[in-house]
């Protein structure tokens, strides 16, 4: 055939689109020209296919080859397009199966032996194939089990472009190579998160915790060196429920694109914790030429823990304001936009001053009142208001005794919570409170008498409350009456509520 046609992915975020890759023969002076909106990478693959083409013994035409990659708007960018344009460019001349070529998308990068390199986003790459109805996908053979996830896929793992080339009809001899490995590091599958039974002596925050994780709240802990807020904020996950097949996909496709090996779909709710010095791309993504995912991608349908949270850059931590309201991060580079999910629970620790003891008991401070206000002032109030729970965490003072509580106990209680909102919220796009809209708690058919409101109205009227924070203890008030295992919220629950939200504990 003259003409020959197949299918590659071009990632775009998590996301990805279908393109055409088409192979033209012409009667002009023999070369090879890729077009089609090719990056540098996409642009080097005539001579990456060429070395390859010869030393798997698969001579291409000794003519012009013309390979368009289409749409031709749709910017291009990596090598995971080179098996795709090979085998184009091979079933010109060499008499393949059409149909077969036309139902089959192709992932994977060539090294000059002819052999299928793995790369990142082979997961995300197949599952926009099957999106696009094209279930037939052949990726490298170290992918395979990654590229197999994908409910519905039809994985044809190949060694080297001979395996490619015959299955496609191609009547061209095998050959026994080894397969090229991973480049990453297998790690050991994440440990079970440690056991809520090991915090001693924090009952309330304990509590806190609790709510947090049945409605899906974000949270501050604000104490003292030694309180136990990292110990607090690293069980959250272990009170989470089990992740769906639809959020696990999305947390694996993020570790694909990071360039972890991905072996199964993770059940666990990710817990990413960046270090203080992180900037803004490695927060929220970015990067030259190819988006890469940034820390609250990875934290998608899980937990961002930023520790020492005064400490960050002000300017990062006011990058998560807009994740933090839609549950998305699009990026935007010239000529390209990525976008991810970051629906995350957030949770911040901070001490409260630059030396640790203000306002501690026992201790001395030694920071100058204008330092403390300066520490303080890098959580900006649009962040705080933003943030469900507010709570001090004060040292232990007891080593032992008062009665614990296991994860079991409390992750119980938080699946109990969340299905009597699940089933409340049936006929609504939400599932948790954390993701209701507030018009719809103020105004809608679960709007509160007038008496259980009455504290909220009176706090918005004094401005102690934006419409944004007054939405926020709605919600959470909501949480602790389906804690409680009640229709609808009480006064109580209302003032518990704006105890947590002004920091005031349970």
């Amino acid at each position: 055939m003259s003409v020959a046609r197949t299918w590659a992915v071009a990632l775009n975020g998590i996301d990805g689109a279908m393109v055409e890759v088409e192979a033209d023969l012409s009667a002009h002076t023999p070369g090879f020209d890729l077009i089609g909106l090719p990056d540098k990478a996409l642009g080097e693959a005539a001579r990456r296919v060429q070395n390859a083409c010869a030393n798997q013994e698969l001579a291409l035409p000794r003519r012009r080859i013309t390979v368009n990659l289409s749409p031709a708007s749709l910017p291009k960018r990596g090598a995971g397009f080179d098996v795709a344009v090979a085998i184009a460019a091979l079933a010109t001349e060499l008499p393949m199966d059409a149909a077969s070529l036309a139902r089959t998308a192709h992932v994977g990068e060539l090294g000059l032996d002819g052999r299928l390199r793995p790369l990142p986003g082979v997961l995300p790459a197949v599952h926009a194939a099957v999106r696009a109805g094209i279930e037939r996908v052949v990726v490298p053979a170290a992918c395979r089990a990654e590229a197999e996830l994908v409910s519905g896929a039809d994985v044809v793992a190949a060694v080297n472009l001979t395996d490619v080339a015959r299955a496609h009809g191609a009547q061209v001899d095998p050959r026994e190579e080894q397969p090229l490995p991973t480049a990453a590091v297998m790690l050991d599958d994440a440990p079970d998160p440690p056991d809520l039974a090991d915090v001693v002596g924090q009952r309330t925050a304990v509590d806190a915790l609790i709510v947090a994780a049945a409605g899906g709240h974000h949270m501050l802990l604000s104490g003292p060196p030694g309180a136990g807020k990292t110990m607090l904020a690293a069980r959250l996950p272990g009170l989470l429920p089990d992740l769906d097949e639809h959020r696990a996909l999305d947390v694996a496709s993020v570790r694909s694109l990071c360039g972890e090996p991905v072996l199964r779909l993770p059940r666990i709710a990710p817990f990413e914790a960046p270090h203080h010095s992180a900037t803004i791309p490695s927060l929220v993504g970015g990067g030259s030429g190819v988006i890469r995912p940034g820390a609250i991608a990875r934290a998608a349908h899980g937990v961002l823990f930023l520790d020492e949270a005064a400490e960050f850059a002000s300017s990062a931590l006011d990058a998560l304001r807009q994740p933090l309201e839609s549950g998305t991060i699009t990026i935007h580079r010239t000529g390209a936009t990525a976008s991810y999910p970051a629906r995350f629970q957030l949770i911040l620790a901070t001490n409260p001053c630059p030396c640790g003891n203000y306002g501690v008991r026992g201790a001395e401070c030694t920071c100058p009142a204008a330092a403390v206000r300066r520490y303080l002032a890098r959580l900006s109030g649009p962040l705080l208001d933003r943030i469900d729970i507010e709570l001090p965490v004060t040292r232990v003072t007891v080593a032992s005794g008062g009665e614990r509580v296991t994860t079991a106990q409390a992750r119980e209680r938080v699946l109990g919570a969340r299905d009597r909102a699940r089933r409340r919220l049936a006929d609504t796009p939400w599932q948790i409170n954390a993701e209701v809209a507030g018009p719809w708690l103020r105004t809608g058919p679960r709007r509160l008498g007038s008496t259980v409101a009455s504290p909220l109205d009176q706090a918005l009227r004094r401005g102690a409350l934006t419409l944004r924070g007054y939405d926020r203890v709605l919600r959470l008030a909501w949480t602790l009456a389906d804690l409680r295992g009640v229709d609808e919220p009480e006064l109580d629950d209302v003032g518990r509520a704006l105890a947590l939200k002004r920091g005031v504990g349970l």
